[in-house]
């Protein structure tokens, strides 16, 4: 059943874009992750144009993440505090990233930005992945405990502050520079972030793993609507029928996800989530190094 997108101006399969909320929202059950990462260069691949996936992607990561926040509210795993400081930076880096995006956008290179950014961070991300879990996977077998990191550069840096339930007391500075650093993300991929924001706050600012997802979910919320806003007044880009598409199929595939997540261990999904991270930035990085079929479009004049 062909649908036309009025934004993205192509026609695509719907029973396709529900299938792809159905399986991003399944993975998203399984691994408590927005999905941004995954269903965006996936969008690529059905032919949805880069700057409309990323700006409509947005609108997704706020529905998914609002409905995850609350349970995470009742179950009081939440440091509000710390949500808000990581905010304070994100706000700021979407804002500069929404710059560098139309910039690009009018230079005609933000499509490529877009893909490079994909290949660069998936990779990065998918790699380190993949060892630590083989790492935690060795020493749960050998019943060795993990031992905790202390962050003691970050100790010495100003501006502190008590974050009563994360159980810390140290400078706003890296807080800030984490949101801001995710914010561009946000703006320029179509990513709420989780994917580097969760490993940054227990590795780099030392939070407790019971409070870093909660607390994420309320940040990305804010910068993801933010972004989305953005991208809608400046750039015309947020596609509501794709939009509402991809949340129906999500909201199914969440059910799902979370009832196969439950019978898994953690290494392992980590490990299968790794996988597929690194599937989706070698389909990327191919596509960007294999030389196209048609070297010209032709379009309006200035327009790539």
């Amino acid at each position: 059943m062909q649908i036309y997108l009025p934004i993205a101006e192509v026609s695509v399969n719907a029973l396709l874009l529900l299938s792809l909320g159905l399986l991003v929202g399944i993975l998203s059950g399984m691994f408590g992750v927005g999905g941004g990462f995954m269903m965006t260069p996936l969008l690529f691949f059905v032919g949805i144009p880069p700057a409309v996936a990323v700006a409509t992607q947005a609108n997704q990561i706020v529905a998914s993440s609002f409905s995850a926040l609350l349970a995470h509210l009742r179950r009081r795993t939440v440091d509000l505090r710390m949500g808000t400081v990581l905010l304070v930076g994100g706000l700021f880096g979407s804002a500069v990233g929404i710059v560098i995006f139309n910039y690009l956008k009018s230079l005609g290179q933000v499509d490529l930005l877009v893909n490079l950014c994909y290949v660069v961070f998936l990779g990065i991300i998918g790699a380190l992945m993949f060892v630590e879990s083989l790492r935690a996977l060795r020493k749960s077998r050998s019943g060795a405990k993990a031992s905790r990191r202390k962050h003691t550069t970050i100790q010495k840096l100003p501006l502190k502050m008590r974050f009563r339930i994360s159980g810390l007391y140290i400078s706003v500075i890296p807080p800030i520079l984490v949101g801001f650093f995710v914010g561009v993300l946000s703006a320029i991929m179509g990513v709420g972030g989780g994917f580097i924001m969760v490993p940054a706050m227990i590795y780099l600012l030392g939070m407790p793993t019971k409070v870093v997802i909660g607390t994420s979910l309320f940040q990305i919320i804010f910068v993801a609507g933010f972004t989305a806003i953005l991208h809608a007044t400046t750039n015309y880009t947020v596609d509501v029928v794709l939009a509402l598409l991809l949340l129906i199929g999500g909201v199914i595939g969440a059910q799902f996800g979370t009832i196969i997540g439950s019978r898994m261990k953690a290494e392992q999904l980590r490990i299968l989530l790794a996988g597929m991270v690194l599937v989706v930035c070698g389909k990327l990085a191919l596509d960007l190094l294999i030389r196209p079929d048609e070297l010209y479009s032709v379009g309006p004049a200035g327009q790539s």
